[in-house]
Order: structure tokens, then C-alpha cells, then sequence
């Protein structure tokens, strides 16, 4: 191995994490490791062992934009420790800066670089960069390198090339490698390694590291949920167990097991079930998909319920209702299932009285005597909560002004979204503001913490919104919307030119206080809102507060462009994964409040803490008692527990040892380069090289290149202007998916690319290419193009469907031909028998093919250059015979634009070069 790690200033304080770097050291493996023990750490401190080494060539690939702003700088605060010469940190190879010849120069010189698939796939292949130089490879998100991935297929090539260098991978995601049959052994295969290591949070020496002397303080808090907020949740639960139910009831033949209402709290719950209805989706009934839909949609009222505020929450209920709500003349049978339980109605009138209570019709007008509103306006319990941990860390900062270690008196709330941070910024700011008026006297006025003002604002906004909504949705689905909408009523102004004066009433109104039960005319809609918002008025003290609340500091730089003091810091920050390591480093808060449970980021602090014995820290750590979150929460824990579990049984009972070094077999070797082509006696020939396929640079997006190599064909990438694929001198192809089929369809684009094949190939193709373990077929596809199959060849509003477009592709481009594959891995069967017994393409002419400048195609077989031929189109006055006469005569478009105008007039008539000419001299002037 080179470099020498005893010459090595790690940042692995903790036990475990210099076993692990021990065990890298010493041979290529994966490691599994539990999210927040410091993956990245450690993946830092092993590439800064081969850096201090020098004349290495490191390939570092998986990492996104923020992991390596994080490697690199770790790098480099690890070389200006080390002061070694040596080092030179982490350079960024991508599209955006690099070039071809400035990537070649780089590989040259050596170094570590943190490479994109797309680009390594395509260096690795076009010999820009040999594998056999490259001293290692270290692969992030290793969960994520399945058979198809373009990883996979670099570290293919790379370990047929290069036996000696090393290779190691990484994940911190153990749930992926515990999915299908043998798992790990795959997953193994796929990363060319036969060693993987594996530390959950319960392996000794991680126990034994987190559970010393040093252990951080937490305090855990079970804030309970309000009646009302537990009757929605009961009620929204009890919704996705009937569509639940529902679901397993409409497809019995399907693997129902981990359909359950625990199951349906994870993220990945919605890709489960259309993962198993994908084969079938096409014969579906109508009711599953829209279960199906709903069960998404239930999944994420659960959440806004725990995350929201009354009014928000209200408000995305209102967006719900609004958009399943049938169009008039339609059947309430398409309106989602759920809807017409009991418990929906539950859900909306205890969500409507969280907020207000009181009557209001659809266009907000007041319906006899019960129609005064009551602002209810109910608070989130974690607030309250909030406010008492912030008292109790301010009285205990009080006590203890100096703190006797190393940490800032700094306080870090971390939450899930950066909705909730600006959520609780608003109303950590806002919590000692009296929302009433006392004779404009507003200084400690209210010591108790409350969010009554920020909600009475959020109260007024929504009143708004309310208004503009219901007008809105009167005019979209009036069935005199047409007509009417353009015009004002008689007799009134109309809506756009209505004057807004301060508190949202309308100039005009009464701008004094009224009260909610001032009797208003039934229908005055505009009346009605202006008499709530006038109650909602904010008074002179909240107008001046609210102005301090939401001003920019930006707009003094003089006054506020200086560094915050950490002493007296409250930071709100959302989860971040591996990002918050740095954060904590940075801050070193003295304490810390999860205002949501987050099982990572409760390690990260263990590591932190166990980390650095000359600081201390104290959490917070809140969670509704008895919901979904706390469920959730101790579900995803559970989970992983069991992943490892399942991992640590496998590994122990693997008898397959992969041998990915193995010598290959020279007979075998010799039969993939048999070309079975003809030669006139029926000859089988014997070539030095296996098949070739020159492939578009732009297909490496997707898995069939990778298959195709491992078919023993050689992949030449390359930039081509016809086609994807050049399967034969006289074969092109051109690969579509069915999203990109549909798209170029629309567009046009794909009958500009078949009229580009038919005039440079013999046999031009169009692949349309389903993905693996879908359905067949195009009629799940319909409803993503104009018409549908159930409309015929031409649906109502006069527009072809996918079908219909296919045919009149075929009837326009007779000598097209069409390759329907289920799969990438089919696809590679054809491409191989297309390939038999036909002589190997040339990838240089490949390339030139649409090259061509204008007029230097061959005019007796009437080819032309594309895209130059497309430019001399748009010209004005420019007809196709116009076109082929000016292509024939004319050399260059350059040419063109300098000749003139009698010149022209010669070749195709005065009116004509006058409209050219005048095109040329308006663009000259226009620069």
C-alpha cells in the first residue's frame, strides 16, 4: 500500500474509528456503518494517508456538491496540520470546468480527484485515462451501486484492468443491502470485493467509545398533543387504514405483507407499493391508482399536522379540498375514496376549529346569526415547551456566566425542514408580544411566552388568502366563467382596481375597530371580509414591532455586517445530514434543543461529545407522546437494528468466497473474438478485437452501455450527431424511453433524427425502450400524450395519441424500422444479434456523419448537413425548393450572408434575396 499511516496526524480520537482506518489500511472492503458514527471522518482521514504519500493517482466517485466542499477542506485543514509538501488536497473534475486536454494533463501529474461517473465511465473507455495507472478507488454510496449502475461499470473495467490498486466503498445505509434474495453477496459482487466490515451502534467498540466517562446530557421531553390534534390524527390514520385495506383487497395476487399502517409512515412506503404494481400498472383499475395517490397525500397531512401551525395546516386542507372537488356535471365518483369516510369530515371541521369558530359560506359570506367568527387560533405544544427549555437555559447561563470548558454559550435548535426554522424564528421573535391593544402599552405587557401575535398576523394572511381563493375558484368553475370573468359586475369597480388601504379593508370600509357580531347584509361578501380584518387591525405598538420583525439587515450594511457574538447565539438549523458534524465543530454549542427527533444526529452529538473531553453539552430532546412521530422515530431505529442483524447473519453464513482477481481463460478469451460474418464460401473468421459499438456520449445516463460491455462488446464513446448507437457500418440506432419518446413526438425532434439516419445510414432504427420489471406495453402511458387509446386514432380535441404518432412516424420514414425491448437487458441481446455476421463500424466516420458543412453532402443521392440545412430554412422566403437550390449553388452560410442581392436574385428571384438580404443586414445592425 503506499503512504505510510504511522506518518500520519489523524482526527480519529475515538476508538472504533481508528480500527476501522487500521482495517482500510490493510485491505480493500466495504463498510456498512450506522448513520452519524462519522463516515465521512474517516473517509477524510483515509484519503489523507494516501495524500501525504504523494505520486498516487486516487479516484474518489459518488461524492455530490456538498461532500466534497466537505473532504476538500477537511484535506486541507489535515495538510496545514501535517505541513507535508506532498499533499495537494482534492481537485473537482466535471463538465463545467474541465476539458478534454485539461483532464488528460491532470491524470498525468497525479493527484486525488473527486470525478463524476459520466465523465470516468467515458475516460475510462475512450483511453483518456488508462486504468492500470490508477492507484485506487474509493466509492461513496456504495447502497446505491447495483448491477446496472454506471458504477458498477466503471469498477468493472477497472478490476479487469488493474489487479493491483486498491478499492474500498462505503455507506452509512444498511436497510438497501438487506433487500432481495442474498443481498449482500450482490451488492458485493456488484463492488468487485470479498470482505465487508460492519458497525452498528451496538458493536462493541462503538458502545464502548459512545459510553465512557464523557456522555452528553440529554433531557428527554413527551410534549402532549392537544384533543383536536389527536382526533385528526386518529382520523387520518383510521383513512389510510381503510385505503390500505382497500388496496389489498382490489390485488390479491400481490405481496401485501409490508403493507400496513407502521409501514406507511416511511418515506419509501409509496415506491414499495408502485414497485409492485409497475408490472401490472397498465391493467390497474382506475380506483387502486387513485388509493394509491391518496395514500400519499394522507402521508403527508400526517406530517403537516405534526409540523404545521393551526392556520397552515387549515389552509393546506382548503388546497385539498379545492382540487378534488368534482368539476360541475362530473360524478362524485372520481373524487378520491377517502373523502367520503366519516373520519374526513372529522379531519376538516376539527382542523376549521383549531382556527376559528363560526359559519362561513363558500364565498365567505356570514349565514344568519351564528356567522360571527371567533378566532380560536390553537397553539403547537411544542412551542410552549420551547419557550420554558430556552427560560430554563437562560436562568442557567444566569448562574453560570463563564463555562468551564471549551464550548460557546451558544444555543443550536436543530428541526427537520427549513419551513419549521423560520417557523420557530418567527416566533422565537414575536413569543413576548402582546397581541391586544391596552392603550398602546405594550412593554411587559405579556411576560408569559405566547404565539397569539404571530398567529393573529398568520390569522389576517389567511383571511386574505381565503378571499382571493374563493374568487378564484368561482371563476374557474362557474358554469358562466366564460364571459362573465372578463367583466366587473354592474355597478361595482372591478376586483383588480379595488384600492387596499392598511389591515387588508378596502378603501371605503369602516377602518375603525368593529366587532365580530356587527350585523352585515347577507352575500356582501367584500363587507363581511373587511369587518374580520378590521378586528384582526394590528394595532400602532404591533404595526412598529411587526416593521422591526421583518426588516432586512441587509438594507444597513454599516450596522449589521459584523460577526455574531456565539456567546449569546441562538441558532435554529434543519438536519443535514453528515453536514451537521460540521456545524457542531463550528458552534460548539453548549446546548442543544431537537425541536424533532432525529436518530443520526443523536449519535453525531455521542461522537462530538466522546470527541472532545474539554467540552460539555447538554440536549433537549422533544417529541409528541403517543404519535406518529415518536412512532416513526422508534420504527427507523428498529429498522436499523434489524438491517444490521440480517446483515451480520449473512455475512457469517456466506460460503461463496468472489475471486474477482481470478486469471481469465485463454480459450475463452479467443471464442469472443470469433466474427462469425460470411465471407463468401461461408468462412468463419477469427478477429483480434470483440464486437464494437460506438455509443453517443450522452448514453452513458443510462445502464445499456454497461450491459453491452458486459457482453464482451467494445464500447466506443464518442460524440455522434446521428443517432445513439452505430451498431454496423449501415446500422444506426437511435434509443428512446418512453418519457423521451413522448417528449420528441410533441416536439418534433424525433422526425428531425430519423430524417438524419435515413440520409447517412442503410438501415436506421428507432429503439423504444421499456425499463426492467414494468409493463409491456404503451396503454399506462397514454395519459402522459394528448389523447388515450380509449379515444381512437384521434382523441376529442383533434390531437393523434402516442399510437397514432408512431404510425404516421412510420408512414412518413418507410425505411425506419422499429426495436420494441422490455429492458436494457434485452436490448443488449438484440444489439448483438443485430451485430452477427455484419462488418464492425468505424467510429471516425461515425462521428462525421451530420457534420458536413453546407453543401458538402452528396448531391446525387440528395444528402445534405442537418444543421446547417436547418439554419438556411428558417430564413425568411426560404422554401424547400428555395433551400435545395441555394445548397446546391452556395458553399457556406457565410457565403450566403455575403453575397448580393442580384447575386442571389439569380439564383432563386428578386423577392426572395430582398427578404434574405434584408434578414442579414437587420441582424448586422441589431449588433
Amino acid at each position: 500500500m503506499p503512504g505510510d499511516e504511522g506518518t500520519v496526524k489523524l482526527s480519529l480520537p475515538l476508538e472504533y474509528q481508528q480500527d476501522i482506518f487500521h482495517e482500510l489500511r490493510d485491505e480493500d472492503e466495504l463498510l456498512i456503518l450506522a448513520p452519524g458514527l462519522g463516515l465521512l471522518r474517516i473517509v477524510t482521514n483515509l484519503l489523507h494517508s494516501y495524500d501525504v504519500a504523494g505520486n498516487n493517482l486516487i479516484l474518489l466517485v459518488g461524492a455530490d456538491d456538498r461532500e466534497n466542499g466537505w473532504i476538500g477542506e477537511a484535506l486541507a485543514e489535515h495538510a496545514a496540520i501535517s505541513a507535508a509538501p506532498k499533499c495537494r488536497g482534492l481537485s473537482l473534475v466535471n463538465t463545467d470546468v474541465m476539458s478534454v486536454g485539461a483532464r488528460e494533463k491532470m491524470y498525468s501529474q497525479g493527484g486525488m480527484f473527486s470525478i463524476t461517473s459520466r465523465i470516468l465511465i467515458v475516460d475510462f473507455l475512450s483511453g483518456l485515462l488508462d486504468p492500470a495507472i490508477v492507484t485506487g478507488m474509493v466509492v461513496l454510496h456504495a447502497d446505491q451501486v447495483v448491477a446496472t449502475s454506471l458504477e458498477a461499470f466503471i469498477l468493472r473495467i477497472y478490476r479487469q484492468k488493474n489487479k493491483d490498486g486498491f478499492l474500498k466503498a462505503f455507506s452509512d445505509r444498511p436497510e438497501p443491502f438487506t433487500m432481495g434474495f442474498s443481498p449482500l453477496s450482490n451488492m458485493m459482487r456488484n463492488l468487485f470485493l470479498r470482505k465487508s466490515s460492519l458497525y452498528p451502534r451496538f458493536q462493541v467498540s462503538v458502545a464502548k467509545s459512545l459510553e465512557g466517562r464523557k456522555k452528553a446530557e440529554v433531557i428527554e421531553f413527551e410534549v402532549s398533543m392537544t384533543d383536536d390534534m389527536r382526533v385528526i390524527q386518529n382520523a387520518i390514520l383510521e383513512c389510510i387504514e381503510v385505503s390500505i385495506a382497500d388496496l389489498k383487497r382490489s390485488n390479491p395476487g400481490l405481496d401485501v405483507e409490508d403493507w400496513t399502517v407502521d409501514s406507511a409512515l416511511h418515506k419509501n412506503f409509496d415506491s414499495i407499493i408502485r414497485r409492485q404494481l409497475d408490472p401490472v400498472w397498465h391493467r390497474t383499475s382506475f380506483r387502486t391508482k387513485q388509493v394509491v395517490r391518496d395514500l400519499t397525500l394522507l402521508r403527508s397531512l400526517l406530517h403537516a399536522l405534526i409540523t404545521e401551525d393551526c392556520v397552515n395546516f387549515n389552509k393546506y386542507l382548503d388546497t385539498v379540498r379545492a382540487a378534488t372537488a368534482p368539476e360541475p356535471g362530473s360524478s362524485r365518483h372520481s373524487q378520491p375514496p377517502w373523502l367520503f369516510l366519516d373520519a374526513s369530515n372529522t379531519i376538516f371541521e376539527t382542523a376549521k376549529r383549531r382556527v376559528y369558530t363560526g359559519k362561513l359560506t363558500a364565498n365567505l359570506a356570514p349565514t344568519g346569526s351564528d356567522s360571527a367568527l371567533h378566532p380560536v387560533l390553537e397553539e403547537q405544544p411544542k412551542w410552549g415547551q420551547l419557550a420554558e427549555i430556552l427560560e430554563e437555559i437562560e436562568t442557567d447561563m444566569f448562574f453560570n456566566p463563564v463555562p468551564d470548558d471549551d464550548s460557546n454559550r451558544t444555543t443550536l435548535i436543530m428541526c427537520g425542514e427549513t419551513s419549521t426554522c423560520s417557523q420557530l424564528r418567527e416566533y422565537l421573535q414575536t413569543m413576548y408580544l402582546r397581541a391586544d391593544e391596552t392603550n398602546g402599552e405594550n412593554e411587559d405587557a405579556n411576560p408569559e411566552a405566547s404565539a397569539a401575535f404571530m398567529m393573529r398576523r398568520k390569522l389576517r394572511n389567511y383571511l386574505n388568502w381565503k378571499k382571493d381563493f374563493a374568487r378564484a375558484s368561482t371563476t374557474l368553475f362557474s358554469k358562466d366563467a366564460q364571459g362573465a370573468a372578463s367583466k366587473p359586475l354592474p355597478g361595482k369597480a372591478p376586483p383588480n382596481k379595488r384600492r387596499r388601504v392598511r389591515g387588508g379593508a378596502y378603501a371605503g370600509s369602516n377602518s375603525g375597530r368593529q366587532s365580530f357580531e356587527t350585523s352585515v347584509t347577507a352575500g356582501d361578501r367584500d363587507a363581511h371580509i373587511a369587518s374580520l380584518l378590521a378586528e384582526l387591525h394590528p394595532s400602532e405598538a404591533e404595526s412598529q414591532q411587526k416593521g422591526e420583525i421583518g426588516a432586512d439587515p441587509l438594507d444597513d450594511m454599516d450596522k449589521y455586517y459584523e460577526l455574531y457574538d456565539m456567546n449569546d447565539l441562538v441558532l435554529v438549523h434543519p438536519y443535514d445530514g453528515d453536514m451537521d458534524e460540521h456545524i457542531l465543530e463550528e458552534v460548539k454549542p453548549r446546548y442543544v434543543v431537537m425541536f424533532e427527533p432525529d436518530a443520526a444526529f443523536i449519535r453525531r452529538v455521542e461522537v462530538y461529545r466522546s470527541s472532545h473531553r474539554d467540552r460539555n453539552i447538554k440536549v433537549y430532546f422533544m417529541y409528541y407522546q403517543d404519535s406518529v412521530e415518536e412512532q416513526r422515530y422508534l420504527s427507523i431505529v428498529r429498522r436499523e437494528k434489524d438491517a444490521f442483524t440480517k446483515l451480520i447473519r449473512e455475512r457469517g453464513a456466506m460460503a461463496l468466497t468472489l475471486n474477482s482477481t481470478a486469471p481469465e481463460d485463454p480459450q475463452e478469451a479467443f471464442l469472443r473474438t470469433i466474427n462469425t460474418r460470411i465471407a463468401g464460401g461461408g468462412r468463419v473468421a477469427a478477429t483480434a478485437e470483440p464486437p464494437r459499438v460506438v455509443v453517443d456520449v450522452r448514453e452513458f445516463r443510462s445502464s445499456l452501455p454497461s450491459q453491452l460491455h458486459g457482453r464482451s462488446m467494445e464500447i466506443v464513446p464518442a460524440m455522434l450527431t446521428v443517432g445513439d448507437y452505430v451498431l454496423t457500418t449501415g446500422i444506426c440506432i437511435e434509443r428512446k424511453s418512453i418519457r423521451d419518446l413522448i417528449s420528441s413526438l410533441n416536439n418534433g425532434r424525433l422526425y428531425n433524427q430519423a430524417e438524419s439516419m435515413i440520409k447517412y445510414y442503410k438501415n436506421p432504427m428507432l429503439l423504444i425502450e421499456f425499463e426492467r420489471e414494468k409493463a409491456f406495453t404503451l396503454e399506462m402511458f397514454s395519459d402522459l400524450s394528448l389523447g388515450g387509446p380509449s379515444a381512437g386514432m384521434f382523441s376529442k380535441i383533434g390531437e393523434p395519441d402516442l399510437q397514432a404518432k408512431i404510425v404516421m412516424l412510420t408512414i412518413a420514414f418507410p425505411r425506419l424500422k422499429i426495436v420494441w425491448s422490455s429492458s436494457p437487458f434485452q436490448t443488449a441481446e438484440i444489439f448483438e444479434e443485430l451485430k452477427r455476421g455484419l462488418e464492425e463500424p468505424d467510429p471516425v466516420k461515425a462521428v462525421e456523419a451530420g457534420l458536413d458543412v453546407l453543401g458538402g453532402g452528396d448531391p446525387e443521392s440528395g444528402t445534405y448537413a442537418s444543421t446547417p440545412g436547418e439554419m438556411l430554412r428558417v430564413l425568411p422566403g426560404v422554401t424547400e425548393p428555395v433551400a435545395q437550390r441555394l445548397q446546391l449553388e452556395v458553399g457556406s452560410i457565410t457565403e450566403l450572408a455575403n453575397m448580393g442581392e442580384d447575386r442571389i436574385a439569380e439564383l432563386v428571384g428578386k423577392e426572395v434575396a430582398r427578404q434574405i438580404v434584408r434578414f442579414f443586414e437587420r441582424n448586422v445592425i441589431d449588433e
